[in-house]
């Protein structure tokens, strides 16, 4: 909660860190992966880690299986820099006028993501 705190203080500006996070959830859309510290991304308490389909592709080439099953109940370490941003509720395939605050890291290289504990 602490580094939830922190990007909400310094949005829209993040904050640059190395973190170290359990992953309890995974969920992609389109080839985006998302890893995510609570089982319901929405909790507002979660953490999520947007990984970019290039580097989708090479952990799953690393570790020999879909990163979004081999990562789940991992304890990862993660360099980048954690951001407030906007998620928009959706109707129809139109965005409304309400909103909510998700926590994330935008991971778009292999070398910014680790496993520290299986």
């Amino acid at each position: 909660m602490n580094l939830i705190a922190l990007t909400e203080q310094s949005a829209p500006k993040g904050v640059a860190g190395t973190y170290q996070f359990q992953i309890k959830a995974a969920g992609a859309q389109g080839s985006w992966l998302y890893l995510n510290t609570e089982t319901d991304y929405r909790d507002r308490r979660s953490i999520t880690i947007s990984i970019q389909p290039n580097v989708v592709a090479e952990l799953q080439s690393k570790y020999g299986q879909p990163a979004d099953t081999f990562f789940i109940d991992k304890i990862i370490e993660v360099t980048g820099e954690a951001k407030r941003v906007t998620i928009d509720f959706m109707s129809r395939g139109r965005a409304t006028n309400k909103y909510y605050y998700q926590t994330h890291i935008a991971v778009s290289s292999i070398k910014q993501l680790r496993v520290i504990e299986s």
